[in-house]
């Protein structure tokens, strides 16, 4: 492939990635299972029918400026 194409198909990753994701949660419910979601340091299990359960309390999330390199543990 030549760089450009390359270079237009890598710029779509991330809105490609998102579509898969949103397609897969609502796959999931519609097929009549669970899912779990991350909201403001709480876990959630999300249920077919809209009703959710706290599953556990997480640390919240942690903002990284882009480029910004951390040291996972």
């Amino acid at each position: 492939m030549q760089d450009r194409v390359i270079d237009y198909l890598e710029e779509h990753i991330p809105e490609l990635a998102e579509s898969a994701v949103t397609q897969a949660y609502w796959q999931s419910l519609a097929a009549g299972n669970s899912v779990l979601e991350s909201e403001n340091g709480i876990i959630y299990e999300r249920f077919p029918d809209g009703s959710s359960k706290m599953v556990k309390t997480i640390e919240p999330p942690t903002s990284v400026a882009i480029g910004a390199r951390r040291k996972l543990v």
